[in-house]
Protein backbone atom coordinates (compact mmCIF):
# COMPACT_ATOMS: atom_id res chain seq x y z
CA UNK A 1 0.00 0.00 0.00
CA UNK A 2 2.86 2.23 0.90
CA UNK A 3 4.58 1.11 -2.19
CA UNK A 4 1.58 2.10 -4.10
CA UNK A 5 1.06 5.30 -2.42
CA UNK A 6 4.71 6.28 -3.50
CA UNK A 7 4.46 5.46 -7.16
CA UNK A 8 1.30 7.04 -7.36
CA UNK A 9 2.91 10.63 -5.98
CA UNK A 10 5.87 10.00 -8.17
CA UNK A 11 3.50 9.44 -11.24
CA UNK A 12 1.97 12.86 -10.27
CA UNK A 13 4.91 14.44 -10.07
CA UNK A 14 6.30 13.03 -13.42
CA UNK A 15 3.12 14.49 -15.26
CA UNK A 16 3.79 17.81 -13.41
CA UNK A 17 7.08 17.89 -14.79
CA UNK A 18 6.28 17.22 -17.98
CA UNK A 19 3.35 19.45 -18.39
CA UNK A 20 6.19 22.12 -17.38
CA UNK A 21 8.57 21.62 -19.47
CA UNK A 22 6.65 20.71 -22.22
CA UNK A 23 7.69 22.81 -25.48
CA UNK A 24 7.20 23.22 -29.28
CA UNK A 25 10.20 23.47 -31.47
CA UNK A 26 8.35 25.54 -34.34
CA UNK A 27 5.84 28.45 -34.71
CA UNK A 28 3.31 29.63 -37.46
CA UNK A 29 2.01 33.37 -36.92
CA UNK A 30 0.11 35.67 -38.49
CA UNK A 31 -0.19 39.62 -37.81
CA UNK A 32 -2.55 42.17 -38.87
CA UNK A 33 -2.05 45.74 -38.77
CA UNK A 34 -5.10 48.61 -39.81
CA UNK A 35 -5.93 51.43 -38.19
CA UNK A 36 -9.69 50.32 -39.02
CA UNK A 37 -8.81 48.17 -35.61
CA UNK A 38 -9.78 51.43 -33.66
CA UNK A 39 -13.06 51.94 -34.77
CA UNK A 40 -11.86 55.87 -35.64
CA UNK A 41 -12.92 55.53 -39.58
CA UNK A 42 -9.66 56.53 -40.43
CA UNK A 43 -8.11 55.03 -43.85
CA UNK A 44 -4.59 56.87 -43.76
CA UNK A 45 -1.13 57.11 -43.99
CA UNK A 46 0.09 53.42 -42.59
CA UNK A 47 -3.19 51.94 -43.17
CA UNK A 48 -2.59 48.34 -43.65
CA UNK A 49 0.25 45.54 -42.88
CA UNK A 50 0.13 41.64 -43.61
CA UNK A 51 2.80 39.59 -42.19
CA UNK A 52 2.89 35.67 -41.76
CA UNK A 53 6.09 34.37 -40.16
CA UNK A 54 7.47 30.57 -39.32
CA UNK A 55 10.55 30.05 -36.31
CA UNK A 56 12.18 27.48 -35.48
CA UNK A 57 14.11 26.67 -32.12
CA UNK A 58 17.60 24.46 -32.50
CA UNK A 59 18.39 22.15 -30.16
CA UNK A 60 19.29 24.23 -26.63
CA UNK A 61 21.44 21.57 -24.98
CA UNK A 62 23.98 22.70 -27.46
CA UNK A 63 24.24 25.88 -27.16
CA UNK A 64 26.92 27.61 -24.71
CA UNK A 65 26.04 28.34 -20.80
CA UNK A 66 25.64 31.34 -20.98
CA UNK A 67 22.96 30.95 -24.00
CA UNK A 68 19.70 30.11 -23.08
CA UNK A 69 18.22 29.23 -26.47
CA UNK A 70 18.45 29.99 -30.18
CA UNK A 71 15.98 30.78 -33.16
CA UNK A 72 15.74 31.45 -36.71
CA UNK A 73 12.67 32.93 -38.65
CA UNK A 74 11.54 33.71 -41.93
CA UNK A 75 8.99 36.51 -42.70
CA UNK A 76 6.84 37.11 -45.49
CA UNK A 77 5.49 40.68 -44.92
CA UNK A 78 3.54 43.81 -46.59
CA UNK A 79 2.98 47.37 -45.83
CA UNK A 80 0.44 49.78 -47.51
CA UNK A 81 0.59 53.50 -46.96
CA UNK A 82 -2.07 56.15 -48.39
CA UNK A 83 -2.34 60.20 -47.81
CA UNK A 84 -5.28 60.90 -45.78
CA UNK A 85 -7.70 58.77 -47.56
CA UNK A 86 -7.66 56.05 -50.01
CA UNK A 87 -9.31 58.10 -52.48
CA UNK A 88 -6.98 61.20 -53.11
CA UNK A 89 -6.87 61.30 -57.33
CA UNK A 90 -5.04 64.66 -57.17
CA UNK A 91 -1.93 64.74 -56.46
CA UNK A 92 -1.72 68.09 -55.45
CA UNK A 93 -4.10 67.54 -52.32
CA UNK A 94 -2.14 63.93 -51.07
CA UNK A 95 -0.25 64.77 -48.02
CA UNK A 96 1.73 61.53 -47.86
CA UNK A 97 3.02 59.16 -50.88
CA UNK A 98 0.91 56.29 -51.86
CA UNK A 99 3.06 53.34 -51.41
CA UNK A 100 4.06 49.55 -50.64
CA UNK A 101 6.62 47.33 -49.38
CA UNK A 102 7.09 43.42 -50.42
CA UNK A 103 10.21 41.42 -48.51
CA UNK A 104 10.85 38.29 -47.61
CA UNK A 105 13.00 38.47 -44.00
CA UNK A 106 15.30 36.01 -42.63
CA UNK A 107 16.21 36.42 -39.00
CA UNK A 108 18.26 34.94 -36.36
CA UNK A 109 17.69 35.52 -32.98
CA UNK A 110 19.89 34.61 -29.61
CA UNK A 111 18.58 34.75 -25.59
CA UNK A 112 20.91 35.08 -23.06
CA UNK A 113 20.21 33.48 -19.36
CA UNK A 114 20.63 36.86 -18.11
CA UNK A 115 17.80 37.64 -20.09
CA UNK A 116 19.59 40.47 -22.74
CA UNK A 117 18.56 39.33 -26.50
CA UNK A 118 20.25 40.07 -29.90
CA UNK A 119 18.60 39.73 -33.35
CA UNK A 120 20.07 40.27 -36.57
CA UNK A 121 17.64 40.39 -39.53
CA UNK A 122 18.00 40.72 -43.51
CA UNK A 123 15.30 41.89 -45.67
CA UNK A 124 15.05 41.59 -50.05
CA UNK A 125 12.01 42.98 -51.19
CA UNK A 126 10.64 45.77 -53.26
CA UNK A 127 8.69 49.17 -53.07
CA UNK A 128 6.38 50.88 -55.79
CA UNK A 129 3.94 48.46 -58.32
CA UNK A 130 5.96 45.48 -57.96
CA UNK A 131 5.17 45.15 -53.73
CA UNK A 132 1.24 44.77 -54.78
CA UNK A 133 0.11 47.21 -52.72
CA UNK A 134 -2.21 48.81 -55.16
CA UNK A 135 -3.43 45.31 -56.26
CA UNK A 136 -3.86 44.23 -52.23
CA UNK A 137 -5.88 47.16 -51.15
CA UNK A 138 -7.99 47.30 -54.54
CA UNK A 139 -8.73 43.59 -53.39
CA UNK A 140 -9.10 44.21 -49.85
CA UNK A 141 -11.90 46.88 -50.47
CA UNK A 142 -13.87 44.95 -53.06
CA UNK A 143 -14.25 42.32 -50.85
CA UNK A 144 -15.34 44.31 -47.75
CA UNK A 145 -17.52 46.69 -49.77
CA UNK A 146 -15.43 49.77 -48.83
CA UNK A 147 -15.31 52.75 -50.64
CA UNK A 148 -12.77 52.74 -54.36
CA UNK A 149 -9.57 53.73 -54.52
CA UNK A 150 -8.28 56.07 -56.23
CA UNK A 151 -4.70 58.19 -56.47
CA UNK A 152 -2.00 54.63 -56.45
CA UNK A 153 -0.99 56.07 -60.32
CA UNK A 154 1.14 58.93 -58.25
CA UNK A 155 2.81 55.87 -55.93
CA UNK A 156 5.82 55.61 -55.23
CA UNK A 157 8.20 54.19 -58.17
CA UNK A 158 9.65 50.30 -58.11
CA UNK A 159 13.11 50.01 -56.45
CA UNK A 160 15.03 47.13 -55.16
CA UNK A 161 14.80 46.96 -51.43
CA UNK A 162 17.82 45.13 -49.02
CA UNK A 163 17.79 46.19 -45.76
CA UNK A 164 19.87 44.91 -42.77
CA UNK A 165 18.29 45.67 -39.46
CA UNK A 166 20.09 44.72 -35.17
CA UNK A 167 18.28 44.53 -32.11
CA UNK A 168 19.33 44.29 -28.89
CA UNK A 169 16.89 44.00 -25.69
CA UNK A 170 17.88 43.65 -21.46
CA UNK A 171 15.65 43.09 -19.12
CA UNK A 172 16.60 45.92 -16.41
CA UNK A 173 14.31 44.85 -13.16
CA UNK A 174 11.35 42.49 -12.31
CA UNK A 175 9.51 42.98 -8.74
CA UNK A 176 6.48 42.40 -6.85
CA UNK A 177 6.80 38.61 -7.50
CA UNK A 178 7.36 38.65 -10.87
CA UNK A 179 4.53 40.03 -11.38
CA UNK A 180 5.96 43.58 -12.50
CA UNK A 181 9.29 44.22 -14.98
CA UNK A 182 10.99 46.65 -16.69
CA UNK A 183 13.49 46.23 -20.07
CA UNK A 184 15.43 48.24 -22.32
CA UNK A 185 14.93 48.08 -26.06
CA UNK A 186 17.22 49.50 -28.74
CA UNK A 187 17.23 48.70 -32.73
CA UNK A 188 19.50 50.44 -35.50
CA UNK A 189 18.58 49.39 -39.44
CA UNK A 190 20.44 50.16 -42.21
CA UNK A 191 19.27 49.91 -46.19
CA UNK A 192 17.77 51.41 -49.17
CA UNK A 193 14.10 51.55 -47.86
CA UNK A 194 15.01 52.02 -44.23
CA UNK A 195 17.52 53.78 -42.58
CA UNK A 196 17.31 54.88 -38.68
CA UNK A 197 17.67 53.76 -34.92
CA UNK A 198 15.43 53.80 -31.44
CA UNK A 199 15.38 53.04 -28.14
CA UNK A 200 12.59 52.63 -25.46
CA UNK A 201 11.53 51.16 -22.41
CA UNK A 202 9.25 48.23 -22.25
CA UNK A 203 7.09 47.73 -19.17
CA UNK A 204 5.08 44.60 -18.40
CA UNK A 205 2.93 43.11 -15.38
CA UNK A 206 0.72 40.42 -15.22
CA UNK A 207 1.34 36.59 -14.92
CA UNK A 208 5.23 37.20 -16.57
CA UNK A 209 7.71 34.45 -17.98
CA UNK A 210 11.30 34.98 -18.83
CA UNK A 211 12.35 36.70 -21.35
CA UNK A 212 13.92 34.14 -23.09
CA UNK A 213 10.56 31.96 -22.34
CA UNK A 214 7.56 34.96 -23.41
CA UNK A 215 5.19 35.27 -25.59
CA UNK A 216 6.24 38.86 -25.84
CA UNK A 217 9.57 38.17 -27.37
CA UNK A 218 8.77 34.95 -29.66
CA UNK A 219 10.67 32.90 -27.47
CA UNK A 220 7.77 29.92 -26.17
CA UNK A 221 9.52 27.57 -28.78
CA UNK A 222 12.34 25.63 -27.16
CA UNK A 223 13.88 22.08 -27.96
CA UNK A 224 15.35 20.76 -24.93
CA UNK A 225 14.80 23.23 -22.49
CA UNK A 226 17.38 24.52 -19.97
CA UNK A 227 15.19 26.57 -17.70
CA UNK A 228 11.45 26.44 -17.10
CA UNK A 229 9.25 28.44 -17.40
CA UNK A 230 7.72 31.03 -14.68
CA UNK A 231 4.14 30.27 -15.53
CA UNK A 232 2.52 28.19 -17.66
CA UNK A 233 0.31 30.39 -19.32
CA UNK A 234 1.17 34.55 -19.48
CA UNK A 235 -1.33 36.59 -19.53
CA UNK A 236 -0.21 40.83 -19.34
CA UNK A 237 -0.44 43.94 -19.70
CA UNK A 238 2.10 45.92 -21.55
CA UNK A 239 3.68 49.80 -22.86
CA UNK A 240 6.15 50.86 -24.43
CA UNK A 241 7.57 54.46 -25.28
CA UNK A 242 9.91 54.85 -27.63
CA UNK A 243 12.38 57.89 -29.50
CA UNK A 244 13.14 56.91 -32.94
CA UNK A 245 15.24 58.31 -35.28
CA UNK A 246 14.51 58.48 -38.64
CA UNK A 247 17.40 58.95 -41.03
CA UNK A 248 15.72 57.53 -44.71
CA UNK A 249 12.35 56.34 -45.53
CA UNK A 250 11.62 55.28 -48.84
CA UNK A 251 7.95 55.30 -48.03
CA UNK A 252 7.86 59.19 -47.26
CA UNK A 253 11.29 60.01 -49.72
CA UNK A 254 11.21 57.92 -52.82
CA UNK A 255 14.14 56.44 -54.28
CA UNK A 256 17.24 56.81 -51.91
CA UNK A 257 19.13 56.80 -56.02
CA UNK A 258 17.13 58.94 -57.95
CA UNK A 259 13.81 61.10 -57.83
CA UNK A 260 11.35 59.30 -60.00
CA UNK A 261 8.74 59.29 -57.81
CA UNK A 262 5.97 61.77 -58.71
CA UNK A 263 5.25 62.68 -55.15
CA UNK A 264 7.53 62.68 -52.39
CA UNK A 265 7.90 64.51 -49.06
CA UNK A 266 10.58 65.00 -46.64
CA UNK A 267 10.69 63.24 -43.79
CA UNK A 268 10.44 63.98 -39.34
CA UNK A 269 14.06 62.81 -38.23
CA UNK A 270 12.77 62.57 -34.72
CA UNK A 271 9.58 60.41 -34.18
CA UNK A 272 7.75 59.35 -30.40
CA UNK A 273 5.78 56.29 -30.74
CA UNK A 274 3.64 54.55 -27.56
CA UNK A 275 2.66 51.14 -27.94
CA UNK A 276 0.17 50.01 -25.32
CA UNK A 277 -1.23 45.69 -25.60
CA UNK A 278 -1.99 42.61 -24.12
CA UNK A 279 -1.20 39.32 -24.65
CA UNK A 280 -2.05 35.76 -23.85
CA UNK A 281 0.01 32.96 -24.26
CA UNK A 282 -0.22 28.97 -23.77
CA UNK A 283 2.34 26.96 -24.70
CA UNK A 284 0.50 25.93 -27.96
CA UNK A 285 -1.49 29.35 -28.54
CA UNK A 286 -1.10 33.15 -28.34
CA UNK A 287 -3.37 35.98 -29.02
CA UNK A 288 -1.99 39.47 -28.95
CA UNK A 289 -3.43 42.81 -29.68
CA UNK A 290 -1.53 46.25 -29.26
CA UNK A 291 -2.43 50.25 -30.37
CA UNK A 292 0.09 51.92 -31.64
CA UNK A 293 0.64 56.06 -31.71
CA UNK A 294 3.13 58.04 -33.47
CA UNK A 295 3.67 61.41 -33.48
CA UNK A 296 4.17 63.31 -37.57
CA UNK A 297 6.12 61.45 -39.55
CA UNK A 298 6.19 63.48 -42.47
CA UNK A 299 7.18 67.04 -43.28
CA UNK A 300 3.40 68.23 -44.81
CA UNK A 301 0.28 68.86 -43.24
CA UNK A 302 0.30 65.54 -42.26
CA UNK A 303 -1.25 64.60 -38.96
CA UNK A 304 0.19 62.35 -35.95
CA UNK A 305 -1.08 58.45 -36.87
CA UNK A 306 -2.56 55.47 -34.57
CA UNK A 307 -3.03 51.61 -35.44
CA UNK A 308 -4.49 48.55 -34.07
CA UNK A 309 -2.52 45.42 -34.65
CA UNK A 310 -3.76 41.80 -33.96
CA UNK A 311 -1.17 38.92 -33.90
CA UNK A 312 -2.29 35.15 -33.40
CA UNK A 313 0.90 32.53 -32.91
CA UNK A 314 0.28 28.41 -33.34
CA UNK A 315 3.24 26.26 -32.11
CA UNK A 316 3.88 22.64 -32.97
CA UNK A 317 6.55 19.99 -33.34
CA UNK A 318 5.97 18.25 -36.25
Amino acid sequence: MKYTGYSFLLFLLLLSTLANAQTYKNELGLRSDNDSYLGQGSDRYYTNGLFFNFRHALDQQKLPQNLEKKTYEISLGQKMFNPYSGYAPDPATQDRPFAGYLYVEGAMNWFYSNESIIKASAQIGTTGKNSLGEAGQKLLHRAIGFYDIEGWDYQIKNELALNLSGQYSKLLTRIADNAVEFSFEGYANLGTTLTGAGAGLLFRTGSLNQLFNSAYTNSVIGNHAKTKALVKREIFFYAKPQLNFVGYDATIQGSLFNNNSPVTFGREPLVFAQQLGVDYSSQRFTFDFSVLFKTREIKSTARAHQWGSIGLYYRFDK
